[in-house]
Parts: structure tokens; C-alpha cells; sequence
């Protein structure tokens, strides 16, 4: 598997950028020439957003600066929430998302006639996560981790969760407020975004919450199943148990078909409408589209399958603004290849 983590690096220290520029104005991205021009394509394109499909993106924006050396792709990670407060102002051309758009966001966007097009790109499965030297616990329910991180948690130590396990205190980690992990973490286990105890180590860097876990045996945390992928020498995944279902350990096979849950999700990108226009960042989404199908996997996310790319794809190429899947009828679980079809149903009725 790619060393993406290092792949991400590198790419950014090449382009000697450390975040994404500001401004609203597409002024500063020259365009000289067009797609089918080869290496003459030329420009800027803005990328901030979530650090779980962080990965993704640097990993496309590396093979495509490959083929459009003339392209400066700036990749950034402030959290799917800070990075939609840019993207909503028209200062990022591209935002990546682990959760859907929220109606606020969309409010903004509105307020500053920011046009979006939402686009789904893969599966990922929220991983819970311990330290290998962690020997008593199997797996979790649903309602034991919402009796550890709800707001008003009196879980301190290892047998406030079971009485068999140790009298050991629960170190915590997890990502921070404006991540899109979180907003769909607590969204799934407390049925309400934003619904968290705070008295956890929360960062933005999934790398710190990796090294705080795998150091500490009475550790818990959660990320996304890449960044598990990416350690899982030093990480043990704690299968999860819903409901009267038996449980079920995050792999590639479990996210796809549906049966992790219910901490399986889509992964977005969002394009400015008017950004789209621009012959780079065109090119950049149809090689993201395509090419960026492998690298998914190779990442450790799952690919969509073929029909739903194919839909997404249109979705891109039609230009389809708006969000299917965000704003006040979001919902936890929905089915991307659903949603799209429905759409494309509702297209073609019309």
C-alpha cells in the first residue's frame, strides 16, 4: 500500500505550501490553455477541508501535477468545519468532507452566493480504536460507547463500562469539534451532532491520536479506517456491536456491503460552482474521478462501485449543484447508489 502519509508530505513541501491561500477572487489562477492540452494546462487550485479524505486528495493531486507539472494543487487539513468556513467565503476552490454539508453551511454558502457541487468518492468506516497491549476488551456496543463519550458521562475508569474490566482510568483521544469525524461519530452513537463529553484529548491530527493510543493500554479513541490501515501494527480495531447483531470489526468487505454499522459513510468532495469552470480545476475532478478510483483503495478507503461513479460522474459533468445529502433531511446510514438514483430518476421524469 502507498505510503500516502509520506506521499501527502512530500507533495506539499514540493509545492512549498503549508495551507491554503486566501481571497475569493480566481484572479491569482491563470488558465493557459485547456484539459486536452497536455502539460500547457496551467493554474492554482485550493484545497482544504477534512484530514480523513485528506489522504485521497494528496494522493490525486500527486499523480496529477505528474501529468500537469503546470498546475499548483495546495492541499490543506483544518477539519471538514473549517474548511467549509473557507470554502463558504469562495476562498478554497475544493473542499473535502467526512460528512455531509451542514444546513448552516449551506446558509453561508447562500449568503455569499458560493454555488457548490457535492460529490460522494468513497466509503470509509470510523474506526475505534486501542493499543495492541489492551487484552480485556473484545468489542464495544453502541450503547457503551455512548454511555463513554456522551456530554454527561460519568464513565471514568475501564469497570464503570463492564465490572469485569479493570479499575483502570480511560485515557481518551479523538478529533476535534470542527472535524467531520466527530460531527459524524456523535451523530451515529449519540444521535446528535456536536454531542460530546469534553474531557478528551481532541486534535485535528489523526497522527496524534494514533501515538496517544497506541502508547497506552487503558487508551480509546476513534478515526477514520485509513489512518488504522496506515498503523495497524500499532492499533487494535474493536469490533462494534448493534443492536442484537453479532459484532463486526471494521474491514473492506464490511464497509462495503453495509453490515459495520453503524459507523459506515460516505467521503465527499465539494467543488465551487464557478471554480469548475476553470479549465484545471475541470481537468483535476475528471482525474480525480477516474484515476482517483485506484488510489481509494490503495489508500485503504473503498472505492464506490462502478454504477455509482458512473452517477457521480454525471454529477460532475452536468455541473448538478446543491446537496442531496446535507442540510435539515441529512441522515445517518443513507445509501449513496440510493440517493443518486433517485435523483437521476427524478432528472429524467422531469
Amino acid at each position: 500500500m502507498r505510503n500516502v502519509f509520506y506521499s501527502a508530505v512530500t507533495l506539499l513541501a514540493a509545492l512549498g505550501v503549508a495551507g491554503c491561500g486566501s481571497g475569493g477572487s480566481d484572479s491569482g489562477a491563470s488558465s493557459n490553455g485547456t484539459a486536452a492540452d497536455g502539460e500547457q494546462l496551467s493554474g492554482d487550485i485550493r484545497i482544504d477541508g477534512s484530514s480523513t479524505v485528506f489522504p485521497i486528495t494528496a494522493a490525486v493531486a500527486e499523480e496529477f501535477q505528474a501529468v500537469h507539472p503546470r498546475v499548483r494543487v495546495a492541499v490543506s487539513y483544518s477539519g471538514t468545519g473549517g474548511g467549509f468556513k473557507k470554502f463558504d467565503l469562495g476562498e478554497t476552490d475544493i473542499n473535502n468532507a467526512s460528512r455531509p454539508i451542514k444546513q448552516s453551511e449551506i446558509d453561508t454558502a447562500t449568503e455569499n452566493e458560493v454555488e457548490f457541487i457535492e460529490l460522494p468518492v468513497a466509503y470509509d468506516g470510523l474506526t475505534v480504536i486501542v493499543s495492541p497491549s489492551n487484552e480485556f476488551v473484545d468489542y464495544l456496543t453502541v450503547d457503551e460507547l455512548r454511555k463513554i463519550w456522551q456530554p454527561s458521562s460519568i464513565v471514568d475508569t475501564w469497570d464503570d463500562v463492564r465490572p469485569e474490566w479493570p479499575e483502570e482510568e480511560i485515557k481518551l483521544f479523538g478529533p476535534g469539534t470542527d472535524s467531520g469525524t466527530f460531527d459524524y461519530f456523535t451523530e451515529a452513537i449519540m444521535g446528535e451532532s456536536g454531542a460530546s463529553r469534553s474531557d478528551y484529548t481532541a486534535t485535528e491530527d489523526d497522527n496524534l491520536i494514533v501515538t496517544g493510543v497506541a502508547r497506552d493500554p487503558y487508551a480509546l479513541g476513534y478515526l477514520g479506517y485509513a489512518y488504522y490501515i496506515e498503523n495497524e501494527g500499532s492499533l487494535r480495531p474493536v469490533p462494534i456491536k448493534d443492536g442484537d447483531k453479532e459484532p463486526v470489526a471494521p474491514t473492506q468487505e464490511s464497509i462495503d456491503q453495509g453490515t459495520y454499522t453503524p459507523l459506515s459513510r460516505p467521503l465527499f468532495v465539494y467543488v465551487r460552482a464557478d471554480a469548475a469552470k476553470r479549465p484545471e480545476v475541470d481537468a483535476f475532478m475528471d482525474f480525480y474521478l477516474d484515476e482517483g478510483r485506484d488510489l481509494v483503495s490503495e489508500i485503504g478507503y473503498v472505492a464506490l462501485p462502478d454504477a455509482v461513479f458512473e452517477m457521480v460522474q454525471e454529477r460532475f459533468d452536468d455541473r448538478v449543484t446543491g446537496s442531496l445529502f446535507g442540510g435539515a433531511g441529512a441522515e445517518v446510514g443513507v445509501s449513496v447508489k440510493d440517493v443518486l438514483a433517485r435523483e437521476r430518476a427524478s432528472q429524467s421524469s422531469e
